[in-house]
C-alpha cells in the first residue's frame, strides 16, 4: 500500500466512524491485517485513526470555526471525514508539510464528492492554516 492508498483507507475508516457515531481503534482490525499494521504505511494509518480518536473534539471543533455558517451536521459525511483526516495530519503529522495534506485533500473530494466540495475543503483548510499561524514544515 502507498501514501496516497493509507490515505484513502483512513478517509473511508474515519467515514465509517462519523456514520457508525463511534470512534474506536478496534474498527483497525476491519481493514488492517497484522502484517500490514508492521509496514510504514499500516502505521501511518494506525497513527492517523489514534490521533483522531484521541482528538476529535479538538478536529471538530476547527472544522466547524472554519466553516463559516456551516454545523457539522450540515457538511456532507465524506467531506467531514476529508477535513478531519486533513487537519490531523497537520496538527499532528509533523513530517507532513500542510500543503501536501491540503492538496490531497482536494484530491480525495474530487474523487469521492461533489464538484463544490473541492473549493469548500480548500478554503476551510486554507483559512485554517493561514489563521491558525501554520508554518510549512522544511
Amino acid at each position: 500500500m502507498n501514501r496516497k492508498l493509507a490515505r484513502e483507507l483512513c478517509m473511508k475508516i474515519l467515514f465509517e466512524m462519523l456514520m457508525n457515531k463511534e470512534y474506536n481503534i478496534e474498527i483497525l482490525d476491519n481493514y488492517l491485517s497484522s502484517d500490514e499494521r508492521e509496514d510504514s504505511q499500516g502505521q501511518y494509518v494506525h497513527t492517523v485513526i489514534s490521533s483522531s480518536i484521541q482528538h476529535i473534539e479538538e478536529v471538530n471543533g476547527l472544522i466547524k470555526k472554519y466553516a463559516i455558517g456551516w454545523t457539522l451536521d450540515r457538511i456532507a459525511k465524506v467531506d467531514l471525514a476529508i477535513l478531519q483526516l486533513a487537519v490531523i495530519e497537520i496538527l499532528h503529522m509533523e513530517d507532513i508539510p500542510y500543503n501536501v495534506s491540503i492538496n490531497e485533500a482536494v484530491e480525495l473530494a474530487k474523487k469521492y464528492s461533489s464538484d463544490e466540495s473541492t473549493s469548500f475543503i480548500n478554503g476551510i483548510l486554507g483559512k485554517f492554516v493561514e489563521k491558525e499561524g501554520i508554518k510549512k514544515h522544511d
